[in-house]
């Protein structure tokens, strides 16, 4: 597991919800579980790594969040 997601149980979190609804293992041909992705390290594994670290600086975003309600 990359250093930066050991200790980011939120990011890790995240980052298994973007690789699960972007390679489904019944629809996605070769695709592995996330644990198993994660453990190897896998191009799709660090894929949603990187989705997910592009992402939280949006989310986290308070004053967008505040202006949409």
């Amino acid at each position: 597991m990359p250093q930066r997601l050991q200790h980011d149980a939120r990011l890790r979190a995240a980052v298994q919800e973007i690789y699960d609804a972007v390679y489904p293992g019944e629809e996605w041909n070769g695709a592995v579980p996330f644990a198993e992705a994660e453990r190897r390290e896998t191009v799709h594994y660090r894929q949603a790594v990187e989705a997910a670290l592009r992402a939280r600086p949006i989310l986290m975003d308070r004053a967008e969040q505040l202006a949409l309600i």
